[in-house]
Order: structure tokens, then C-alpha cells, then sequence
């Protein structure tokens, strides 16, 4: 079960200089965070974008949000779309074990230092010096490169490399239709203020769904929803949410470029727009809730 959040190039298009568009990008990125979301794509809208903040800037400043703290120097130095990375807000992520990830018993992201003789390497996993683990059998690693490291003690230091994918919220960029054509990403959910209201009753019968298939939510861009960026009527959106779930009655939405479902997750609204990363807060909160 794996959860998915797609946003797209266009997410800083009304941002009006880099420090503001570098601190929306940081709530985005806590928002995945927090609801445990396993990938946050970035989609490409090149018609949305406004040219300063493009596909490139959104996931520069996305992946370093994303990479520990103790290995942002030595990935990223020093980089013109990372200028105001100091506003970005702290994502403390709980490690895919639920145990704190400075803690022991965890898993943790680690950077290959450097590559020794008789399979083994120095990797700098945020303790206070580089450790020397060995490489596990057909696991091949370069200087450089971010591995997963085990921690089972830290005093004294106990930690072994894992041939697993890396700890915590992981970044890509990918177009709309490969992200929603992958086999794991279960219940296609388009987030638009033109799509069938969530309630208490659309919960009950999401909340199963999600918890056993996982979930794929799209989100549009300020001042170019998800209907703009696909070039779909409105009109149209409103006239398939209320045929229901595509999935639940066998009828196929005329709007839909391959969602299961369009959902308004702030029906009755009070302010004329809601930001993308308020979308995603007020959408991931109650797809969250369990059964």
C-alpha cells in the first residue's frame, strides 16, 4: 500500500519572488510528510508556468527538503535555487520502521564517502564520524551515492547497509498518466473544487479502499486547477461526480483522463481559492482517517 501525491511545475507559478515560492514548497513538503505519503510527484504544466520558477526549480527545492539534514551539505552544496533554503520548515520524519530516526533500531538515509577494499565502505549516516560497514552481498555502491543504513545501537555504534529502498518521502518527476497508470497506485483520487463532495458517507466508503489499494492524489496549480492543466470542461468534471464512483457502479466518468474519482475535499468553501498546499492538507486529513 503506497501513497502518492502529484503536483504540478506550475505549483509556484503566483509566487512573487524566490523566498516566497522556496517557503510554499517547504508546507508542500511537510504535508506529504506528515501523512506518511511515499512519493510526492512533480508533473509537468509547462503552459502554467511563469518561467522563473519552473519543473526545475519545484523539484530541486523539493529533493533537498526531502534529503536529512546531515547530509544537505554534502549532497547539494551550494546552489542557486537552494538561495533561501533557511525558510524552509523542518520535516523531522519518522523512518519507515516508526521509530525515530535519530534513534536506535531505525533505518536512516546515508551517504557513501568514500569506497575501500575487500567490500567494504565509509558512509556518513549523520552520527559523529563517517562508519565503516560492510557492503552486502550483490549490492554494488559508488562514492557518493545515498544508501540505507540500519542503526541497531548507537553506544557503541551497531549499523549494517540494507539493499532497500531509501527511508522516508521520496521525489520524482514524471507526466500525469505514467504516475496514475502505475500498478501500485491505487484509488486515483483528481482533488478539485468541481468534483463530487466528500462526506461523512464518501469517507466510510473511501477509507476501506484506501487502506487496502493505497492512494494516488493529483493536485492543480494557483489559478489553474487540475480542469485547466488538462484541458477539461468543468462542466463536464460536474456532470461525472455525479454519476458516482467509476469504480463502485461500472459507469465511466466522460471527464476522465484516468481518475477513479474527482473529489471536492473543501465543499462550501469560504475563500474564493484555496492555496495547493492548503489543498493538500485539507485533502490527505481525512483520506487518512482508517476504518
Amino acid at each position: 500500500m503506497t501513497v502518492s501525491v502529484l503536483v504540478p511545475s506550475s505549483l509556484t507559478r503566483e509566487a512573487e519572488d524566490k523566498r516566497e515560492a522556496t517557503r510554499k514548497l517547504g508546507y508542500v513538503a511537510r504535508a506529504a510528510t506528515i501523512f506518511r505519503a511515499d512519493r510526492l510527484i512533480v508533473y509537468p504544466d509547462r503552459e502554467g508556468e511563469t518561467g522563473r520558477f519552473d519543473g526545475g526549480f519545484v523539484s530541486t527545492v523539493l529533493r533537498y527538503a526531502a534529503t536529512p539534514p546531515y547530509l544537505r551539505n554534502e549532497v547539494w552544496g551550494m546552489r542557486d535555487e537552494l538561495e533561501y533554503a533557511g525558510v524552509l520548515p523542518p520535516l523531522r520524519a519518522m523512518s519507515q520502521t516508526g521509530s525515530e530516526s535519530t534513534g536506535s533500531g531505525s533505518s536512516r538515509q546515508g551517504i557513501v564517502t568514500e569506497v575501500g577494499p575487500e567490500g567494504r565502505v565509509r558512509v556518513n549516516c549523520g552520527l559523529q564520524h563517517p562508519i565503516s560497514l560492510n557492503v552486502p552481498p550483490k549490492m554494488a555502491v559508488e562514492e557518493g551515492e545515498r544508501v540505507t543504513v540500519r542503526i541497531s545501537s548507537r553506544r557503541p555504534v551497531r549499523a549494517k547497509l540494507e539493499n532497500v529502498p531509501l527511508p522516508g518521502l521520496s521525489i520524482e518527476q514524471t507526466d500525469l498518466q505514467a504516475a496514475l497508470g502505475r500498478e501500485d497506485a491505487g484509488v486515483r483520487i483528481a482533488a478539485s473544487r468541481f468534483g463530487e463532495e466528500l462526506t461523512v458517507g464518501r469517507l466510510e466508503t473511501l477509507a476501506g479502499r484506501v487502506q487496502r489499494d493505497g492512494m494516488t492524489v493529483a493536485f492543480g496549480a494557483p489559478e489553474r486547477g487540475l480542469p485547466a492543466i488538462l484541458g477539461i470542461e468543468e462542466s463536464a468534471i460536474e456532470a461525472s461526480s455525479g454519476q458516482g464512483d467509476a469504480a463502485d457502479n461500472g459507469v465511466e466518468p466522460t471527464a476522465d483522463p484516468g481518475f477513479d474519482l474527482w473529489l471536492n475535499t473543501v465543499p462550501d468553501q469560504g475563500s474564493e481559492v484555496v492555496r495547493t498546499e492548503e489543498a493538500l492538507f485539507a485533502t490527505l486529513a481525512p483520506l487518512s482517517l482508517r476504518e
